[in-house]
């Protein structure tokens, strides 16, 4: 199992223009940056103390983490086994639920976890979805890779905003297969790369897309990730859709 990161040795998230938050007044949250400080005057953050923090720092959109549950073979319904978990909108409310539940490397095969902007369904169907696609990569050596440090680059360069320009508007979330035989890491985007008037980037903007995600992941230059609409996933059925694009 790969040693859980903390915030005091990984870098911290970009912060949104608005250091304020709704949940600031919830008694269970950690006060925001506009109004908290320490006994002795002191503003701490996570990232000083993991801890005793007062400081909160928001993210620039609100994210909430899926699971999908293990089929039983018993003709299960897709919403019966994919389970919304939790929703969250700063860096350390982030930690507070990476570091309280179980790392990829120990779930079982056929679940998944899911991270998606609030509002967006992990699901083709979703509005938000249907004319979108994923860049994909399959880790088939799973015993000579740390997928949970993976895992978890993928989901700060989602919350982080990195993955994408500022206008882009196409990462929906991130999401992680576990399967006997690989593991999977995906990036969801809201298009296909066929721009419009004010509707998505482009494809010139979606291959930069999956070149960021390609380094995050750690891959290299002969190694392909590949981006494949959701369309046509869902037409090959249980075969591999043709891929639209490789970085």
């Amino acid at each position: 199992m790969a040693e859980v990161i903390n915030p005091t040795n990984t870098p911290s998230l970009p912060l949104s223009d608005n250091q304020t938050n709704d949940s600031a007044n919830d008694e269970n949250t950690a006060p925001s940056t506009s109004t908290a400080t320490a006994s002795n005057g002191q503003n701490v953050t996570v990232f000083h103390d993991p801890e005793n923090f007062n400081v909160k720092h928001p993210l620039q959109n609100q994210w909430t983490l899926w699971f999908t549950k293990p089929p039983t073979g018993r003709g299960d319904n897709w919403n019966d086994l994919l389970k919304e978990v939790v929703t969250f909108d700063s860096v350390e409310e982030f930690w507070g639920v990476y570091n309280n539940i179980a790392a990829a490397s120990q779930l079982a095969h056929k679940s998944d976890y899911h991270l998606f902007k609030r509002g967006v369904r992990p699901e083709w169907e979703d509005s938000q979805n249907k004319h979108g696609g994923k860049w994909s990569y399959q880790f088939k050596d799973k015993k000579g890779i740390d997928i949970d440090e993976l895992w978890l680059h993928a989901q700060l360069a989602a919350i982080g905003e990195t993955l994408e320009e500022d206008n882009d508007n196409e990462v929906m979330g991130v999401v992680i297969n576990v399967r006997k035989a690989f593991f999977r890491i995906g990036l969801w985007t809201r298009t296909v790369g066929k721009a419009k008037a004010g509707d998505g980037a482009g494809k010139e903007a979606l291959m930069k897309i999956g070149q960021r995600f390609k380094e995050t992941m750690k891959l290299g230059p002969n190694e392909q990730v590949e981006f494949s609409g959701h369309t046509d996933s869902a037409h090959a059925g249980s075969t591999r859709a043709k891929a639209k694009f490789i970085v």
